[in-house]
């Protein structure tokens, strides 16, 4: 899959729009009670709608004529008592029907958003976040005029239509012949509709997606937009994808919009010769004037819901394109899932193993990141990872959580191959002394919007105060929490915007400390903060290695001197391997980063 940005349009697979339709519609099946509840009140609407007109025939043709002047009031008693039924009817199953698109809405959006969680790293990293926010939040959104309607209105409008017409041949065929002889045109209308306005609409989604992208990731980077002074740039590109999206969007509704008046121009022919036909062609006296009356109302009751019709078209010819995006994120194939045999993985010692290991990433097959890897690491041990960036360090680390599968070779975690576990027991492992297996800390970890005592019980959810108040201490988080206003009960806002980067970081670490990892990953976890603060940061990260496998990525190469082994990493595999003092007696590559390190020079 080919990386895309906030600029690019998104790459669509070609769908058959019928099947998308019955896909779309088929969520509705687990409604059934309340949708046959909504055609028994259709149903009784629809029979009052036919029985007026005969009624109004009936008190023309023969009350009034004949001077039956009860029989007059009964029919409009009847009428009133019906259009009383009528309303009640018509209220009943717009309620209803609001209350299943709105659950079905929410079944498709869960469904989207629980499968987007079960997607590896390279879907994310193939696009920007804002285009997935669109899918999620945007396109469900845009379905739901389609599903409420098609019950609501289409239905409803499909049944008049044809109780009508068979109302209508057998009040008067030829009557009913003149009056339809325009639909052809309305097919041709919306044949040629269909196949052009859908392709515009689909171009209108990905500009609407752009545009999403590209907000999120400005304000996402709204520091480095300021203090680069950088406001009117993203202004004009901001202005740039909007044109775009209203350029398209015109396109769209411009060739959609022709279809109103085709309906229009098609219930004026069929008007025209029903009159023509009616007055000129057969008479007066060959119709009764309550019979054509009738026959007029059955017209109007016919042309419509065909009139409707335009309205409705235009929501499905204008939404499927969402539709489309929907399901096509939620029949993208997870990269990393679990084997049909895979088993639980229990307690683990922390033994971790590379044998031949090989990996590209999936939208650049053809580059090899790393390159028959071998490595073998026995429990307890401090391993340090360093090297250029990009050479494959982080990559290591990833691939023993399975956020990727190896491409060649195997990953084994106490003698199995991570491939043959399940997913849920590799990355947790429920048991008294080990609550996950793997815990991960980066230079920017994140923190979500909510109290300090959430983001760190976020780690574990069922870590008690005492445990939480324990990890703090030991990764010296606990003395700044408490010199907050509410202490633990603190709130925090997306990121942590409020609090230094040293603060996150410590916020990060007793995250991580709660969740009592196996395995321990730490990836340039110290960068980010402060000479003082390190110094107590890594007290509490000592303590935390104690007992445990650990993967150490630093640039900061005084930090990982005691490490057990050191792994210099480079061109996707292992260059160098031993303790600082074997490296630095060694002369080679370690030597050389680390020489340029203290003299100050980059690395």
């Amino acid at each position: 899959m080919s990386i895309n940005s906030v600029k690019e349009d998104e790459e669509q697979k070609d769908s058959v729009k019928i099947k998308v339709i019955m896909r779309l519609f088929g969520y509705m099946l687990k409604y059934k009670k309340q949708i046959a509840f909504v055609l028994v009140c259709m149903f009784i609407a629809l029979g009052i709608s036919i029985v007026n007109p005969l009624l109004l025939q009936r008190a023309i043709d023969v009350d009034i004529v004949n001077g039956n002047w009860k029989g007059l009031v009964i029919i409009v008693a009847v009428s009133l008592v019906l259009s009383i039924i009528y309303m009640v009817s018509a209220r009943m199953w717009m309620k209803t029907m609001a209350h299943v698109s709105n659950d079905v809405l929410l079944t498709i959006r869960d469904e989207l958003y629980t499968h987007i969680q079960t997607l590896s790293f390279s879907f994310f990293d193939s696009r920007p976040t804002g285009k997935i926010l669109s899918r999620v939040i945007g396109d469900v959104n845009s379905l739901k005029d389609v599903i409420q309607s098609t019950v609501t209105q289409l239905l409803p409008d499909f049944l008049t239509v044809i109780v009508v017409l068979v109302m209508m041949i057998i009040v008067n065929p030829y009557l009913t012949l003149s009056a339809v002889a325009a639909l052809p045109v309305i097919f041709a209308g919306m044949y040629i509709t269909e196949i052009l306005a859908h392709k515009r609409w689909q171009v209108f989604r990905k500009k609407s997606s752009n545009i999403s992208a590209f907000v999120h990731e400005d304000l996402s980077g709204i520091g480095i937009v300021q203090s680069f002074t950088a406001e009117k740039e993203s202004e004009k590109e901001f202005d740039g994808l909007v044109k775009e999206h209203q350029q398209s969007f015109i396109k769209a509704v411009a060739l959609a919009d022709v279809f109103s008046p085709t309906i229009e121009i098609s219930w004026g022919i069929g008007t025209f010769l029903l009159y023509f036909i009616g007055i000129r062609k057969l008479g007066t006296d060959a119709v009764g004037v309550g019979t054509y009356t009738a026959f007029a109302i059955y017209l109007s009751m016919f042309w419509g819901p065909i009139r409707n019709l335009a309205s409705y078209y235009n929501k499905l010819v204008t939404n499927i394109s969402a539709a489309e995006r929907v399901f096509d994120i939620m029949d993208t194939p997870a990269d990393v899932t679990d084997s049909e045999d895979a088993i639980e993985l229990g307690d683990i010692k922390g033994h971790v193993q590379f044998e031949h290991v090989g990996f590209a990433y999936p939208d650049e097959p053809d580059v090899k990141v790393l390159d028959d890897v071998n490595f073998d690491i026995r429990s307890g041990e401090t391993i340090a990872l360093v090297g250029p960036t990009g050479a494959g360090k982080t990559t290591i680390v990833s691939l023993i959580s399975r956020f990727y599968n190896a491409t060649e070779g195997r990953v084994l975690v106490d003698g199995m191959d991570i491939k043959d576990v399940t997913l849920a027991s590799l990355r947790h492992v429920p048991n008294v002394n080990t609550f996950q297996l793997i815990g991960v800390m980066t230079q920017d970890n994140f923190l979500f919007s909510g109290t300090i005592r959430e983001n760190i019980k976020y780690g574990r959810r069922d870590a008690t105060d005492e445990e939480m108040v324990a990890a703090a201490k030991a990764v010296h988080a606990h003395q700044f929490i408490m010199q907050l206003e509410k202490g633990y009960d603190t709130e925090i806002s997306e990121r942590g915007a409020r609090l230094s980067i040293g603060q996150r970081q410590l916020l990060a670490f007793a995250r991580t400390m709660v969740s009592n990892p196996a395995i321990l990953v730490l990836d340039e976890a110290t960068s980010s903060i402060d000479t003082h603060t390190e110094i107590l940061v890594q007290q509490g990260i000592e303590s935390l290695l104690k007992g445990r496998t650990s993967f150490v990525i630093a640039h900061r190469l005084s930090t990982i001197k005691n490490a057990d082994r050191i792994f210099v990493i480079d061109e996707g595999g292992i260059k160098e391997a031993g303790t600082h003092e074997e490296l630095m007696k060694a002369k080679g590559e370690y030597f050389e980063l680390y020489e340029a390190q203290f003299e100050g020079v980059a690395v």
